[in-house]
């Protein structure tokens, strides 16, 4: 799925170029990079940004987590004092059927057809109206931004008349035909209640320090909130191996801090790259995953990296470039590029990773399995968060993730861009803690039959 985080696919064009000539006059700094470069390749190794770990004592909330013998994650875990509340009433509110047929032919089109019950149609309200049960879409995989949902809340359902193209299906052997038939209880999850965790999961080159606004926040509203930092990040430890820095090893990370802390309701947040380990963990454990938290993730699409890439080029030579890099990622990923955002950058520690880690995450990011189809089998309600400045991730993506999950809601911030949680903190919590209370309507009528019981 879903992000290239840094300027991979997205900006690494001739204006990230022209950002790379302009970061160079970084004087003093750039001379030492280049210092530390020349001495890398003859050294035959790199400086390591990430210190090792040499406690795994909890202090100030800061727990160190050995998910395999020398690999240790700094993870930020906030249990709140709170009076315990039950969950909610009834064994029938919330409870969604779910029930879809995707279909995927070998031309790459994608049928989606929704099957559930009158439940399923009082879900979601959008811009484009209601959604309908027993509705049908088809879907190019080359036509991303042709089937662009509106801005604002988007389902697959709403978009379904105008995507979908009668007497174009032929009679044909499809290349994979998926099936989904089961019920969830969607309910709404309040700070209070003892049994729900937000876990927020980074993106390349961050740390668990760019969600502060949001771990204070949610902390203060009674939360139990789970934060690592990725391997090579922040304060975990940075394995010398290009292989520790697979999707498939961040997963299995992100895998034991899941199964470390959660809950019976979990709630996932993850930003850009840290999206796709969300999706991952939904896919996994669909009956631990409440509900889920896109920000600027990007498209649907399985990850493989660029083969024309700054990224591949020698450790060395991306360290010297390191300042250049960092300036880069400033100028795209903020609206803004004043005093502000440089200490806000500062203060999340992001892009302080070494150039060896950095190397190696963009060159890991190959997961085939993180397809459309896999994206389109998620029964767990979705809020896609973008920031209408991003230069790494484009809205038409997100926009394309809205269709093809089951239920989603997409809202834009105008003002924001990549980092829009660091930029916009208030508007990204009131839209994350709604979402968190958030609760499907029954149909009329239904209700009042479960009072009667």
């Amino acid at each position: 799925m879903v992000a290239q985080d840094l300027p991979l696919h997205h900006v690494m064009g001739r204006e990230t170029l022209s950002s790379l000539h302009a970061g160079c006059f970084q004087g003093s700094i750039m001379l030492t990079s280049i210092a530390d470069g020349i001495m890398c390749c003859l050294m035959g190794k790199t400086t390591n940004a990430v210190g090792p770990v040499d406690s795994f004592e909890s202090s100030d909330g800061y727990s160190f987590l050995e998910v395999k013998p020398g690999r240790v994650l700094r993870v930020k875990h906030t249990l709140p004092t709170r009076q315990p509340e039950e969950g909610p009433e009834g064994p029938e509110r919330g409870v969604v059927h779910c029930k879809r047929k995707i279909t995927l032919y070998r031309s790459g089109q994608l049928v989606i057809e929704n099957l559930g019950d009158a439940i399923r149609s009082e879900l979601l309200h959008c811009q484009n109206g209601p959604m309908e049960p027993q509705s049908t879409m088809e879907l190019e995989l080359s036509d991303v931004a042709g089937n662009a949902s509106t801005q604002g809340t988007a389902n697959p359902g709403s978009s379904a008349q105008q995507a979908l193209a009668p007497g174009k299906r032929r009679k044909r052997k499809p290349k994979k035909v998926v099936n989904i038939d089961c019920k969830k209880q969607i309910s709404s999850c309040k700070g209070t209640q003892s049994d729900v965790v937000l876990f927020f999961i980074h993106g390349v080159g961050g740390s668990l320090d760019i969600w502060k606004e949001q771990l204070d926040f949610f902390s203060k509203l009674g939360y139990e909130v789970v934060a690592p930092d990725l391997a090579g990040h922040g304060s975990s430890s940075a394995p010398q191996i290009a292989a520790a820095y697979t999707f498939y090893a961040l997963a299995e990370d992100m895998r034991a801090v899941f199964k470390r802390y959660a809950k019976k309701r979990n709630i996932l947040i993850g930003h850009s790259y840290g999206v796709s380990f969300c999706t991952f963990l939904a896919h996994e454990y669909p009956d631990l995953v409440h509900k889920v938290i896109m920000i600027n993730g990007g498209g649907p699409t399985a990850l493989e990296p660029s083969l024309c890439s700054i990224f591949n080029m020698p450790t060395c030579i991306l360290h010297c470039l390191s300042p250049c890099l960092a300036w880069s990622f400033l100028k795209a990923g903020f609206a803004r590029q004043g005093a502000k955002e440089k200490q806000l950058l500062k203060e999340g520690n992001a892009f302080n990773v070494s150039s060896f880690v950095l190397r190696a995450m963009m060159s890991g990011q190959y997961w085939p399995e993180g397809d459309e189809v896999y994206h389109a089998e998620l029964t767990v309600p979705v809020l896609l968060v973008h920031g209408m400045h991003d230069k790494f991730v484009p809205v038409e993506e997100d926009q394309r993730m809205a269709e093809i999950l089951l239920m989603a809601f997409l809202k834009v911030i105008d003002e924001g861009s990549h980092m829009v949680m660091m930029e916009c903190p208030e508007t990204v919590n009131t839209l994350l803690h709604e979402f968190l209370l958030w609760e499907p309507e029954m149909p009329a009528g239904e209700g009042r039959e479960v009072e009667k019981k």
